[in-house]
């Protein structure tokens, strides 16, 4: 086997044509012949190259609509022969089988076109790519002898080494080719698998929004990066990203030092809380649960108010900011030490602000859409939709003989989305300062709802009184209800649902509180 191989003919058949004419470009000038099929073949031609169809190859035309095009012996016999292999050579050339020596494909957009609103049956299956698959597979079984891409992203690599060894490919580049295009075709087939299986019976049924949870779960996920450790020293961690560039994982880190398993854990967490919020939010989190939330006019002023709420717990927090990052914020929160901040944008200024702090992690992020969660535990997996609800004040029921004033539901309204991301057992204290919400205290992970207010109310910096609570789930008993109310709070939001409904309400009604249901939990357990 040779570790450098010629490229004498490509097949180019691609789907995404970002970067195809400068790629083929490069090939003809080393003079590769170019095979190509339809609409692939049409775009090389409109750039001024010389291209060959698939067509001219086989001897038979592209037929039945397009799908069959490749399926021929002349292609698969191009591609797989072993050039090394005297039988193999003697076979081809007995047929007058050409060989390939690199095919370029990439797939169908089945993924783009079943998620497609009112998307019919018939375009599904049409969308179901036949002869690609079978030619990446062809390719990278052999090789030793061809070069298979594909993606576009290995077109500036390929054209760089191309051109720094006269038209050759090195053998760890065909084999590093070859791994990534299996890796391809085997998560094209888990999709089609997937999507299939979340559709009717019976293909003369009505096809509806595929919501279900799939029948079998196929997660394919290339490493994007091995960490340090995980959440311990001792344990081994790495990065694994679904590929759309989105969300935490697909973030693009700005400035700092490697990110830790722990980092984004609690990136994700803080992500999410202030994507709860239309206002500019800020949330500090520390081992996931917010140490303060604040809201405001401005960055600096909503950092603020979160920085206020625990001072003390923000030391060492990473931070989540909803709206771009300006110089004034920057400021301020250059002024404690965090691990990381996320935000969508961030000014030259801020930049400058924050890269004066060496190892401060600063990460922008293009938000991602809600998807499935995905829990191991031993002997298999847990699987649930994202909670993405939440509650609108003409939805909340007022359960008090007093009703909750206009800036109690505001703010116990806030309260309510911080507690949402909170670990259970959780209560959040909250505040309306200045037209914006602020968290006053937050008692989270506690294995009673009772500690759970004691211990939101310990950790309150700021005064109590006045302030509402959120409960995540409903009060059981009378007693978490009666400590916060002696804590200073005057409005309680929590969903209800207990069988003793009437007691706590009873208990709120000679406490003088405002109540209100949500009918909806927020449990969290990690």
């Amino acid at each position: 086997m040779s570790d450098w191989k010629v490229v004498r003919r490509a097949l180019l058949s691609v789907t995404d044509k970002t970067g195809l004419v400068e790629f083929a470009r490069t090939l003809a000038g080393f003079g590769v012949e170019l095979v190509s099929t339809g609409g692939t073949s049409k775009a090389l031609r409109d750039a001024g190259l010389d291209v060959r169809d698939v067509a001219e190859l086989t001897g038979f035309p592209e037929m039945l609509d397009g799908r069959v095009k490749t399926l021929h012996p002349v292609v698969h016999g191009g591609i797989l022969h072993r050039r090394g292999d005297p039988a193999h050579v003697s076979a081809v050339e007995k047929h007058g089988i050409g060989p390939i020596d690199m095919v370029v494909v990439n797939l169908y957009a089945f993924e783009k076109t079943a998620a497609r609103e009112g998307v019919k049956l018939e375009e599904i299956i049409e969308n179901i790519d036949i002869g690609g698959p079978s030619m990446l597979r062809s390719a990278a079984k052999n090789f030793e002898d061809v070069a298979v891409v594909s993606s576009v992203e290995n077109y500036a690599a390929l054209t760089e080494e191309l051109k720094a060894n006269e038209g050759k490919l090195s053998l760890k580049t065909r084999w590093q080719l070859s791994r990534k295009a299996f890796a391809t075709t085997a998560a094209y087939d888990a999709a089609i698998a997937t999507t299939l299986e979340a559709l009717p019976d019976s293909p003369e049924e009505k096809l509806e929004k595929m919501s279900e949870l799939p029948v079998t779960l196929r997660v394919i996920a290339p490493r994007q990066a091995t960490l340090r450790y995980g959440e311990n020293p001792h344990q081994s961690a790495a990065l694994y990203v679904d590929g759309s560039g989105l969300g935490i994982a697909g973030a693009e880190q700005l400035h700092g030092k490697e990110l830790s398993y722990n980092n984004l854990v609690d990136l994700d967490a803080c992500w999410s809380l202030v994507s709860e919020f239309e206002a500019c939010a800020v949330a500090i989190i520390k081992h996931t649960n917010p140490c303060g939330v604040g809201q405001g006019t401005t960055v600096a002023e909503a950092y603020l108010r979160a920085l206020a709420a625990d001072p003390e717990s923000a030391f060492g927090g990473v931070i989540g900011i909803n709206r771009t990052v300006d110089g004034e914020a920057a400021a301020e929160i250059a002024k404690l030490f965090v691990e990381a901040v996320v935000a969508p944008e961030f000014t030259p200024e801020a930049l400058a602000a924050l890269g004066a702090k060496k190892n401060l992690r600063v990460l922008r992020i293009k938000p991602a859409t809600p998807s499935r969660m995905i829990k191991q535990i031993s002997g298999g997996y847990l699987v649930q939709d994202e909670d993405t609800a939440m509650v609108q004040a003409e939805q909340l029921k007022v359960v008090t003989k007093r009703e909750p004033t206009a800036e109690e539901i505001t703010t116990l309204l806030f309260a309510w989305r911080v507690c949402k991301h909170v670990k259970s057992n959780a209560i959040v204290y909250a505040r309306f300062d200045g037209g914006f919400g602020q968290t006053v205290g937050v008692g989270a992970g506690q294995m009673s709802r009772v500690a759970a207010a004691k211990f939101g109310a310990m950790k309150a910096a700021l005064p109590l009184k006045g302030t509402v609570a959120a409960s995540d789930a409903f009060f059981p008993f009378p007693d978490g209800l009666e400590l916060i109310a002696e804590s200073g709070a005057t409005a309680i939001i929590q969903p209800g649902g207990s069988v003793r409904d009437p007691e706590v309400i009873a208990a709120a009604d000679r406490l003088g509180l405002a109540m209100v249901f949500t009918g909806m939990r927020h449990f969290r357990h990690g």
